[in-house]
């Protein structure tokens, strides 16, 4: 089924702004062939205009197509808050189905390498200020499979009420999910508290060890989220950095050391690798399961997946890069 991105006010709304609605999201794909014709002819146009200029293998498909109707994630049971699961007319309106966008084809394994980490945790951050977002998407790097995912809203601890209010309208207003955020958002310091039991559930960390991840690793796309973001929020928030924080891998060095060529960012991947994104950019949760989906196909053309960046134990500014070819 051909997908197209479309964002139009004339085709998605939002429900009631009370506070337990659940938004609607204004980008979305949906079938090409519901389109009016004009917007037909202008998907048609885009997609081939971004596609011609590529030069890998368009015959790679390593996700099973997508024949359901897409719906927007409902991000009150991404963080196991959904009160409507018994609620048919909400179960239509919206997906429950996290993983439904990392399915993978069985015949794309054949290029697969053997890895020497066995879970690869795709983390996404969003906030520019203060983190306002932490999802993961938790990946079995043998099988290409989706295993698990964490995410939790995060609530500033230095802003004023009327400067949240400002920041979660610029940040969230935009895609109509910022009354979710409003009812879900925590304080970094609890997020990282749930975050280490989700961990410790998986035998990924062990808080009493502590040390890095076990035979996991973080990827990010760009050193900003584990690098800089990550120790920022915890002097903001007066705690320690955690250990599990010490060594990641930047997506964008594994892409240009294997690729051999350059990207910027994860829209640049998805565009060089003939992939369409799903829902909707700059909202953490979705950038996170497109950046997977990106490695998904990494890995399954036959990439290696290694850590790119390691943190100084006793001075934690202090960041070794790994690989002489990078992203600067």
């Amino acid at each position: 089924m051909s997908l197209a991105r479309v964002s139009s006010p004339s085709l998605f709304s939002h429900l009631s702004s009370s506070s337990s609605s659940h938004l609607l999201l204004p980008h979305a794909l949906i079938p090409i062939s519901s389109l009016p014709p004009r917007l037909f002819n202008r998907s048609l146009l885009s997609i081939s205009a971004s596609f011609s200029s590529q030069t890998c293998d368009p015959s790679m498909e390593t996700e099973v197509p997508n024949p359901y109707k897409w719906k927007p994630m409902c991000l009150y049971y991404t963080q196991g808050k959904c009160t409507k699961m018994d609620d048919a007319m909400h179960l239509e309106k919206f997906n429950h189905d996290i993983p439904v966008d990392l399915r993978i084809n069985s015949s794309s394994l054949d290029k697969l390498r053997p890895q020497n980490l066995d879970y690869l945790l795709v983390l996404d951050l969003e906030g520019k200020v203060e983190i306002l977002e932490f999802p993961v998407v938790m990946i079995d790097s043998k099988s290409m499979e989706f295993v698990d995912s964490f995410h939790r809203f995060v609530r500033p601890s230095k802003m004023s009420e009327q400067r949240i209010m400002e920041y979660i309208e610029g940040k969230y207003g935009k895609f109509g999910v910022d009354r979710v955020w409003h009812d879900t958002a925590l304080p970094f310091k609890d997020v990282l508290q749930e975050f280490e039991e989700w961990i410790t559930t998986h035998h990924l960390w062990n808080k009493e060890q502590e040390g890095s991840l076990n035979r996991a690793a973080f990827v990010t796309c760009g050193n900003w989220d584990v690098k800089t973001k990550i120790p920022e929020q915890c002097r903001v928030s007066k705690i320690k950095l955690p250990s599990y924080f010490k060594e990641w891998i930047n997506l964008k060095d594994i892409y240009l050391n294997f690729y051999n060529r350059r990207a910027t960012g994860m829209m640049t991947m998805m565009r060089q690798l003939q992939m369409l994104p799903r829902g909707s950019h700059h909202l953490g949760i979705d950038d996170c399961k497109n950046i997977a989906r990106v490695l998904q196909r990494m890995l399954a053309d036959g990439v290696l997946m290694q850590i790119t960046a390691r943190r100084n134990s006793s001075t934690p500014g202090d960041v070794k890069f790994l690989f002489k070819n990078r992203i600067r």
